[in-house]
């Protein structure tokens, strides 16, 4: 059979991208507070409600109790959410803070979080509001450690491509809020409801865990610095374990994972013929060798089909950082191994639209991208050795641009064969 005309190859481009973009959608819309949280808002007690909101969905999901929230009973509280993420709300104080570094914002707000939850009593109700990105966002340091350099050791733990267990470990015990210290400070009933942006949905690593019990120890965030060669910035306190009585009124759920939004999308995909397959929502490691690894997944596989995972991986920068995020460099070294393998396009996008430190959510791949990029003298190979996949994508146009999506439950991948 020859090539499609040129038009006609022009067209069908163009509906793989709009395929792509929308399963893309599809995956954000399963994660979303305000269609989710609802359905798990207790009844108000006797007492006043307090919501405890951190994280990059915090300002999305404290909107969503103001809006169910019967309007006779007492709430209030404080939501602590990444720069350019607040929503206007009426009961529910917003505050926008530094992210993935924290800041002095995020810090102030933390402290009077904290001490508005010691002022609670056993009639009344904290409700936790915790998404990803709350880490940072809920930064308060212990005694002793300095915000200075409690901020230092997170610009080397994220250029050293730590994965986020290990970050969130080291952050637990030099932290006054994190490790479960939220619900020990708190003497009413604790509901936390979790989006969860961290693979196998464990509360104690999300956001660091403000309300959930912590089973790791002070060796263990030792050993994480050993193991980066990075000094402490401070020093380190034990937090609240499994077991603990303090936990016996506390309850942490998950109410949204990768896992579902995942399952969105190949739920669309069937829909529209191709045959979905799920490689996993805990994918981790160099997004380079990810890409590797999915590129010879994507040969093999039955057509017409899309290969669908989610995790989290990682960015190594050896030398001077380049722009882009852990997504758009898994798709330029997925189109380095693909070299213009016909019919394979692919999505790669964080669910809460910020790829890295740019103004994009990910990026797309077509089987001309690389010929492409060259006609314009682009070498994708130095690209991706420059770190530098925004530049890349954002010459051919190819970038996934949404803004924030005030929700997080990690990255999404799609690699459609047609």
């Amino acid at each position: 059979m020859g090539r499609l005309p040129r038009t006609a190859r022009a067209g069908k481009l163009r509906a793989m991208r709009a395929l792509l973009e929308e399963s893309f959608r599809a995956a954000v819309a399963a994660a979303d507070p305000l269609r989710i949280l609802p359905a798990h808002l207790p009844r108000p007690p006797r007492g006043r409600t307090f919501v405890a909101a951190a994280g990059k969905a915090a300002a999305s999901m404290a909107l969503a109790v103001e809006r169910h929230w019967p309007r006779a009973a007492p709430l209030e509280g404080l939501a602590i959410t990444r720069y350019a993420h607040g929503l206007p709300t009426e009961r529910i104080r917003v505050i926008e803070a530094g992210h993935p570094v924290p800041d002095a914002a995020g810090e102030g707000a933390a402290r009077t979080l904290l001490e508005q939850v010691r002022g609670l009593g056993p009639d009344d109700l904290l409700l936790a509001l915790v998404s990803g990105g709350g880490s940072s966002l809920l930064s308060l340091p212990a005694p002793g450690v300095p915000m200075e350099g409690l901020k230092a050791m997170t610009r080397e733990l994220l250029r050293c491509g730590a994965p986020i267990q290990e970050m969130n470990t080291v952050r637990k015990h030099l932290s006054a809020i994190q490790g479960g210290r939220l619900a020990a400070a708190c003497r009413a009933p604790v509901l936390a409801l979790i989006v969860s942006d961290v693979t196998g949905d464990d509360p104690t690593h999300i956001a660091s865990g403000p309300c959930a019990p912590d089973p790791t120890t002070i060796a263990d965030a030792q050993g994480v610095l050993r193991r980066y060669a990075i000094a402490a910035p401070g020093p380190f306190s034990e937090t609240p374990k499994p077991g603990d009585p303090l936990f016996a009124h506390v309850e942490n759920r998950v109410i949204a994972t990768a896992r579902r939004s995942l399952e969105a999308a190949a739920a669309l995909f069937a829909a529209r013929g191709y045959a979905p397959t799920i490689l996993g929502d805990d994918i981790t490691g160099e997004a380079r060798e990810v890409a590797q690894s999915m590129a010879a997944q994507a040969r093999a596989a039955r057509r017409p089909g899309v290969l669908i995972s989610g995790g989290e991986c990682t960015v190594t920068v050896r030398g001077t950082a380049g722009r882009g995020g852990r997504c758009a460099e898994f798709l330029l070294a997925l189109g380095i191994a693909l070299q213009g393998a016909p019919a394979v396009h692919a999505i790669a996008a964080d669910t809460d639209g910020i790829d890295g430190s740019e103004d994009n959510a990910g990026a797309l791949l077509a089987p001309d991208s690389l010929a492409r990029a060259a006609a314009l003298g682009i070498d994708a190979r130095r690209m991706l050795e420059a770190n530098d996949s925004y530049g890349f994508f954002s010459a051919l146009g190819d970038l996934v641009v949404t803004g924030p999506t005030r929700t997080n439950v990690n990255d999404y991948r799609a690699i459609l064969i047609a």
